[in-house]
């Protein structure tokens, strides 16, 4: 785990589960663990909130995606310099987020560039 363990994995992973929620049944918390033990995801533990990102490796550039967030706004918000100062050391060169409308409204300096929809059939 990134900057976290197993314990604290355990203490936040209702907050991961809250993210999963909104993640239409792609993944559940085993998936994510275990994505984040073969380092293909890195897992980030506060007090009162999670993050799960990734680093993405497109052709023309390296992106930091923070993907899964739960718990604390506040906290979260806070963690996110610290993050992408992390991704720096890995290449990364700008960040994007999966996340819900309401993100937009919350983090500065984001801009929208597409919408992600899903149908089930």
């Amino acid at each position: 785990m990134t900057t976290s363990s197993l314990d604290d994995w355990e203490r936040c992973a209702p907050y991961i589960e809250a993210a999963l929620e909104h993640a239409h049944g792609t993944h559940t918390l085993d998936d994510v663990l275990q994505l984040v033990a073969a380092g293909e995801a890195q897992f980030w533990a506060f007090k009162n909130a999670a993050i799960v990102t990734e680093i993405i490796r497109y052709p023309q550039r390296t992106i930091l995606r923070f993907w899964l967030a739960g718990g604390d706004l506040d906290t979260l918000i806070k963690a996110e310099p610290e993050i992408i100062e992390w991704s720096k050391q890995w290449g990364c060169q700008s960040v994007e987020i999966f996340g819900r409308k309401g993100w937009v409204r919350a983090l500065n300096g984001y801009e929208p560039t597409s919408t992600i929809m899903v149908k089930d059939y």
